[in-house]
């Protein structure tokens, strides 16, 4: 598989012509409107927009987001709907790799380019996929909790949710890489999933911590709702620090687990990079200039050791409320 390529986002500012232009309409289409993860990639997509009309590049972003996660409906109805409008360009967030080919496929048959980002789609037509590489970041959880489980012992992962490319990556990543490197280390039955609330995530680790929490010395969940919902249902039997575990995305939730010892780490990604990105590189795109076909937001572990870092903080700390009101 070829590697990603990390761009910065100082290289697409300089690399872009920006001419006056007709308005840009760009749909931004996340998997959800909840969590943390969502809204940071809605305010990198307002930062291109206000940074392109500054240069006299006229846009205007349409946010178009489900409540619920698993909502693909939504996300079906929302691109035939803007196929219709026949707007500038499409960026989605793909619930399900396979479900979102068909409303993909058409609107590039009609002449309308699509951008993935965050979760891959089995498509060839979009123009760009923007995301974190999440194999690698499924890879690095695995040695955080490989390393301060010391090698051996029993651990658990709970799934996501079937279809999402994203974090089907971040279990395979997670999963080889304790094969190859922590031998010692059993991963208990991994063919639960969290769904796509909090609340389900909650359900579905108590079930699990009811049925091996006695015999357990480490966790992994691959994504936010997951990671909270373990979370509180640890804090509930009184277990959250007695059990190794390691999350995925960050809030502010997480963080004062991680400073009170009830989470080890968690994988973080660039959502506000993400946003901003795909924004930036449609209107590229739409301006007859060349785009990378897959470009890497980055990825990075968060420890006890980091988190206070200056470049930790900006990271977990980008400024969204100056684009959010």
């Amino acid at each position: 598989m070829k590697p990603l390529r990390i761009l910065a986002a100082g290289a697409l500012l300089s690399a872009l012509p920006l001419l006056a232009a007709d308005t840009y309409t760009i749909a931004v289409i996340p998997k959800g409107s909840t969590h943390e993860h969502w809204k940071t990639v809605h305010a990198g997509a307002v930062k291109a927009q206000r940074e392109l009309e500054a240069k006299g590049v006229k846009v205007e972003v349409m946010w178009q987001a489900p409540l619920r996660e698993d909502d693909r409906d939504y996300q079906i109805r929302v691109v035939e709907n803007l196929i219709a409008r026949k707007v500038s360009g499409i960026c989605i967030a793909p619930l399900d790799s396979k479900a979102l080919v068909p409303p993909i496929n058409t609107a590039a048959r009609a002449g309308i380019p699509v951008i993935v980002f965050d979760s891959a789609v089995k498509s060839d037509k979009p123009i760009s996929y923007i995301a974190t590489d999440n194999y690698k970041g499924g890879r690095l959880a695995a040695d955080r909790l490989g390393e301060l489980m010391g090698g051996k012992g029993k651990a658990l992962l709970l799934r996501y949710q079937e279809g999402s490319a994203s974090t089907e990556e971040r279990e395979r990543g997670f999963l080889d890489e304790m094969k190859a490197k922590y031998p010692g280390v059993t991963v208990l039955p991994s063919d639960q999933y969290a769904g796509a609330t909090r609340d389900t995530a909650k359900t579905a680790s108590e079930n699990l911590l009811n049925r091996f929490g006695d015999d357990l010395q480490g966790i992994f969940t691959p994504n936010e709702s997951s990671t909270a919902g373990m979370l509180l249902a640890l804090q509930d039997i009184n277990k959250a620090g007695k059990i190794i575990f390691v999350g995925f995305d960050s809030s502010e939730t997480f963080i004062n687990a991680m400073n009170a010892r009830q989470l080890h780490g968690f994988v973080v990604q660039n959502p506000f990079h993400m946003g901003y990105l795909g924004v930036r590189t449609m209107v590229e795109h739409l301006q007859g200039k060349p785009v990378e076909k897959v470009v890497d937001t980055g990825v990075q572990i968060i420890t006890p050791d980091n988190l206070n870092t200056a470049e930790t903080q900006a990271l977990l700390k980008p400024p969204i409320n100056d684009y959010l009101q």
